[in-house]
């Protein structure tokens, strides 16, 4: 911060991981203030303003990247935290729509852990920097200021309602309840158009408890996806192993074949999916939660980019765009997109005229690009209401169900395909040269027929029974290494 210049203020409202990867950026700048509805806690523990932290969160590596470059050193905190960092897709077992994915040499990684212990990790971090500050207990009542400037915003506390914060630049981290828009219209604001595309998509979650030494031995992220190419619900099953020694169980179901909070249905809902392997390894485990629901998962877009936004304001995170949960995007669209207003903001400096829409323009890239991987497949299921996919999309479809059938058989493709996937390039990878050639020659020939688990980890999970005395070292998944770090 330039010490000559009047100190400047920044309001960030709401606590979530969005509102504080923007309070780390904007505290280069600023004194910032996090405005939170909740008391924030001090370890990974729930709380009312994010109930979707009780489903499976994976954090891609573009998106792990990315905080680590705005909180460096986060991740070695998050593992001595308890989280940890897995191999993809030497970690994973997944089968794709496509079928079985091998599990090849790190291609990519993730983070795995609960979503309060990665949110506890950047909070402790981030509210210990210098210049940042939270106001906790507090609801945003509107924003202050005119259509052509924002100066700040109005909270209610329990001490006092109407109570005005001022800022230099105010910025809605609010998550999906935002009401962003309806502030803005207060101010005379109005023109922002909104998209959405909804596949009455259902969250059920219950947490178990691993078997004894699973986590010791690494034992891999299992993943059953639906195939959106077939017009029935779809229908998934996902085990995360997370902190604790426990397993995180997700499962979720579109309009037509949604999930319940029936405990006695969990594991059976698991088993009927395309491949019964989640729950198969679930059915023997100790239940040490509920069944959490969450319905109302719609993919929904504002796009305020396209709207002459008041000076001094900008949205990010789930406030912008929430996508389907099962894509994994939120967490890591938010991140890079602040990396991106980061660039902006050392470029430019926070007193630069309209600083908040070029923030809101510079942020709206990437939230295209996970827009339309995420509408493209849900608006597919069957009841799917929204907007229809854009001209040519079939052949775009065709290309990426060849590229990720190709990824079953070929290391080059699965390589390509987890690149994209885990927000580490643009789709616009999958058509260079080199990755065409090896889609134009894909094949399914050779493709695994069963979940490429090993026999140790077959038998520390109970699936072989007979076999487990057996079982001491877990076999190499991913077989021998060829030149280029493949497997053959």
């Amino acid at each position: 911060m330039n010490q000559s210049s009047p100190p400047r203020h920044a309001v960030v409202i709401g606590g979530s991981l969005a509102g504080l990867l923007a309070a780390a950026v904007l505290a280069e700048h600023a004194t910032v203030t996090v405005i939170d509805a909740d008391t924030l806690p001090e370890g990974p523990e729930p709380r009312r303003g994010l109930p979707q932290a009780r489903h499976v969160h994976l954090l891609w590596s573009g998106g792990a990247r990315a905080i680590e470059a705005i909180l460096p050193g986060i991740t070695e905190e998050w593992t001595a935290a308890g989280a940890m960092r897995r191999s993809l897709p030497t970690d994973l077992v997944t089968k794709t729509a496509q079928g079985w994915l091998p599990r090849h040499r790190e291609m990519q990684f993730n983070i795995s852990c609960s979503r309060d212990l990665l949110d506890s990790v950047v909070r402790a971090r981030v509210v210990g920097l210098q210049g940042v500050s939270t106001l906790q207990q507090a609801r945003v009542r509107s924003l202050e200021g005119t259509a052509d400037r924002v100066t700040g915003v109005r909270v209610d506390t329990p001490q006092e309602k109407g109570r005005l914060v001022s800022a230099d630049l105010v910025v809605d981290a609010s998550g999906r309840g935002s009401r962003a828009r309806i502030w803005l219209q207060e101010l005379g604001m109005s023109g922002i158009r909104q998209a959405e595309v909804d596949s009455g998509l259902v969250y059920a979650t219950r947490v178990f408890e691993a078997p004894a030494g699973s986590h010791a031995m690494g034992f891999p992220i299992i993943n059953v996806q639906s195939d959106p190419r077939v017009p029935v619900p779809g229908q998934t099953a996902t085990i995360v192993p997370i902190e604790n020694g426990q397993w995180q169980a997700t499962l979720s179901g579109t309009r037509g074949g949604q999930p319940t909070s029936d405990p006695d249905a969990f594991v059976p809902f698991a088993k009927g999916v395309r491949d019964p392997i989640v729950g198969e390894l679930l059915e023997h485990r100790k239940p040490l939660t509920d069944v959490t629901v969450t319905q109302g998962t719609a993919n929904r877009r504002l796009y305020f980019e396209k709207a002459d936004l008041p000076d001094g304001f900008f949205a990010v995170g789930d406030s912008v765009a929430t996508f389907n949960p099962l894509y994994g995007q939120g967490m890591t669209v938010a991140a890079q997109g602040l990396l991106a207003v980061r660039a902006l903001l050392r470029a430019k400096g926070l007193a630069h005229p309209a600083i908040g829409r070029e923030a809101q323009r510079a942020l709206a890239p990437l939230v295209s690009t996970a827009w339309d991987l995420a509408t493209s497949q849900d608006i597919l299921y069957p009841g799917a209401t929204g907007m229809k996919p854009r001209a040519g999309a079939g052949l775009l479809t065709a290309y990426v169900d060849r590229l990720m059938t190709g990824a079953t058989t070929r290391p080059t493709l699965a390589r390509a395909l987890l690149q994209v996937i885990t927000m580490n390039s643009s789709p616009t990878y999958w058509v260079r040269p080199s990755v065409v050639w090896d889609v134009l020659r894909a094949s399914d020939r050779g493709a695994l027929k069963a979940a490429p688990l090993t026999a140790a980890e077959r038998a520390v999970a109970g699936l072989d029974r007979d076999a487990a005395a057996e079982a001491v070292e877990p076999a190499d998944p991913v077989g021998p290494v060829g030149p280029v770090g493949q497997a053959r």
